[in-house]
């Protein structure tokens, strides 16, 4: 049948289970919004306060729905003020399709306004980018661009039309089509006979698994990393499985969060440069490490040489590119995590390590002492007592990223949402928003730092007007808080630009915007103020003063060996 392109755009997104778009209009996509002004009954538009505000939204709708998240940005600026926000995404596995319109095709290439090459932009940062210049392929590019970003490995793409492409006299053939049937058909057919792609990762080599069984029968201090392929492949049920049967510690990085109980007896805390003592020691000495969707980043090995030096190392990953890329391996499985678990789990025994897991844990350290002043731990603890046990808690990234980390306890996918990979300051705001419209039933936190807050604290505006509960715990320590750190332990006590002891006053910059908000510097000021947080059911900003010198603990310098602590 025929209908407008721009209708098309929208058949093909409701085609893929789309009901919540993030974005930001502008004059190249106007005919785009204007269709999208005739589907407001079916799929709810996001307005945020900046287009990065809208990338992150859509990557924590992504993240803590296990959907695809779906955001829209005009050309030139609008469609630039998306990069940070898709890679980001693409840095931490995150499957967001990213929809912007371009100038003419008469104007393409000519310095019109508004003009910029974002496929060209976007490229080392995408899954994969398609630039639009005939209106017939909108159907089939938006079909395989939701595919591209959710088969495999997930990861972000990039959509972007010609204006000329989504003109509203613009009629093309559309025939609706199953999701399920979209690898069959169209593009995506022809893509998978040419050069034999699927959608769907190869099965596990059977081989590769009974060695790893072999292995797993040698070892006598076996160990497990939860990287966040266990989070992106919902592995979580299967890793708990092969961590019970195998009797082993497990660590488990920043992106893991929530793939494996974060309160389990077996769990270590997380590994690396801010790991825990009983992680850092148990990885030096294991003489079997399996690591699970993991990176090995320099975060987590940061001295590749000497990481895991008496064990055999094992990786099991579904993108072949991360194997022996920054750690030599023993042994890999290329497969998705749950699969490659549920056969594993199938061919190996119960297993018990019981000194093994004694000298580990050995070396947990004693609860942090309780202080007068507000501290982080205290902070976190008050949060974890009040609000319920499957809030979701969306960070932006520094020493509250880090403490948020160590001291929540992540019970299932999605229920911390971090930047990981990029390290974005001023993704937890629109990542909350994100997260909070994909889970409506659920309390969701959104922990920062003043620096981070300072970034994109106009997405206010947003949860203002559209009344999203989020609860917002500003970590304010009246500095940039790692980097006053590294200064004071590595740069002499030299802060060169790191002081924030100025405006603005967040409380009443809350206010401003129509949120409440509170200054807090006692743990009982907290409880109460959270409590009344939760009661109220509308967004609120809770202002929490802690000391300067506050650290990360334990820190592991970058480049050295993750037993050596530089503070513990």
């Amino acid at each position: 049948m025929k209908i407008r392109a721009t209708q098309a755009i929208m058949e093909c997104l409701l085609e893929q289970g789309v009901d919540t778009i993030f974005g930001y209009p502008g004059g190249t996509i106007l005919n785009v919004y204007d269709e999208l002004y005739r589907y407001q009954d079916k799929i709810h538009h996001i307005l945020t306060a900046h287009e990065q505000g809208a990338s992150h939204a859509a990557d924590g709708y992504a993240r803590s729905t296990g959907k695809v998240g779906v955001c829209f940005a005009t050309s030139g600026p609008g469609a630039t003020n998306l990069t940070t926000g898709i890679a980001t995404a693409y840095m931490d596995s995150s499957p967001v399709v990213f929809l912007t319109c371009n100038v003419g095709e008469s104007t393409l290439g000519k310095d019109a306004f508004q003009e910029v090459d974002i496929t060209g932009i976007a490229m080392p940062i995408t899954k994969a980018t398609y630039l639009v210049r005939d209106p017939n392929d909108i159907p089939d590019i938006i079909r395989e661009a939701f595919a591209v970003a959710a088969m495999g490995r997930p990861g972000p793409v990039l959509i972007d039309l010609l204006k000329n492409v989504t003109g509203l006299d613009v009629m093309i053939d559309y025939e609706p089509l199953p999701k399920e049937e979209h690898q069959f058909h169209g593009r995506l057919a022809a893509l998978r006979k040419r050069v034999g792609w699927d959608l769907t990762p190869p099965a596990p080599n059977s081989d590769d698994v009974d060695k790893l069984v072999e292995l797993i029968a040698q070892s006598e201090k076996p160990m497990l990393i939860c990287g966040g392929g266990v989070v992106r492949s919902r592995a979580h049920e299967e890793f708990r499985t092969l961590a019970e049967k195998l009797d082993a510690p497990v660590a488990i990085t920043v992106m893991g969060g929530g793939g494996f109980p974060g309160a389990h007896p077996l769990t270590t805390g997380m590994l690396g440069m801010h790991g825990s003592r009983s992680s850092n020691i148990a990885c030096d000495n294991c003489d079997l490490l399996i690591a699970v969707g993991c990176r090995f980043s320099d975060r987590v090995a940061t001295e590749p040489a000497t990481f895991a030096k008496q064990a055999k190392i094992v990786h099991i990953d579904i993108d072949r590119a991360e194997i022996d890329k920054n750690v030599k391996t023993d042994h890999h499985i290329i497969g998705d995590a749950k699969q490659v678990l549920q056969m594993v789990n199938d061919r190996i025994p119960a297993y018990q390590h019981p000194a093994w897991k004694e000298f580990v844990f050995s070396h947990r350290p004693a609860a942090p002492e309780e202080s007068a002043a507000l501290t982080p731990y205290q902070i976190i603890r008050t949060l974890r007592e009040l609000c319920p046990q499957d809030s979701i808690v969306a960070t932006d990234v520094g020493q509250h990223q880090m403490w948020s980390i160590q001291h929540f306890h992540f019970d299932y996918p999605g229920q911390l949402i971090t930047s990981g990979g990029f390290g974005t300051m001023g993704f937890g705001l629109g990542a909350a928003m994100g997260a909070k419209l994909g889970n409506p039933d659920k309390t969701v936190l959104h922990m920062t730092g003043d620096g981070c807050f300072r970034m994109n604290g106009q997405e206010l505006a947003t949860v203002s007007h559209y009344d999203i509960p989020i609860i917002t715990v500003i970590f304010n320590n009246h500095t940039l808080g790692m980097v006053h750190q590294w200064q004071n332990l590595l740069y002499g006590g030299r802060f060169s630009e790191t002081d924030l002891n100025f405006a603005p006053d967040f409380v009443k910059l809350a206010e401003a915007y129509g949120v409440h908000g509170k200054r807090v510097t006692t743990r009982a000021e907290l409880a109460d103020t959270v409590r009344e947080a939760l009661e109220l059911g509308h967004a609120y900003v809770i202002e929490c003063i802690i000391d300067t010198d506050e650290t990360v603990r334990p820190m592991v310098s970058a480049g050295k060996p993750i037993t050596e602590f530089l503070l513990e």
